[in-house]
């Protein structure tokens, strides 16, 4: 996370993560990644962040399932169990909708 405003969008998303007492681990360490992949669990895995060279992506693991009104998923649209936002420097991303993802994964996770 060496750009700036990367590492400053993933402090801001893992803010609005953890505010659900969400468990957060390192999974996935690997040569290529040796930091490894934050993923965030309550009652089974909510999602994931990672970091590319011109995005922040967070996975839900059930996206999918997840009612999502104000259309904040804007990736994997049409996988079968995932879906994800990728948040771009200039995007603005919609913290309460967001709030709402993750409120709706740990809903789904405790079914």
């Amino acid at each position: 996370m060496s750009e700036e405003w990367r590492a400053a969008r993933v402090a801001h998303i893992r803010e609005l993560i953890t505010t659900a007492e969400i468990v957060e681990e390192i999974k996935w360490r690997k040569p290529s990644n040796p930091d490894g992949v934050p993923t965030f669990s309550l009652d089974g895995l909510v999602c994931t962040l990672e970091t590319y060279k011109d995005k922040v992506k967070v996975t839900f693991a059930k996206g999918a399932a997840l009612p999502d009104p104000a259309k904040v998923f804007n990736a994997r649209l049409t996988a079968g169990t995932r879906r994800a936002v990728d948040v771009r420097k200039s995007d603005v991303l919609d913290d309460d909708a967001f709030r709402d993802l993750i409120r709706a994964a740990v809903a789904v996770n405790r079914e």
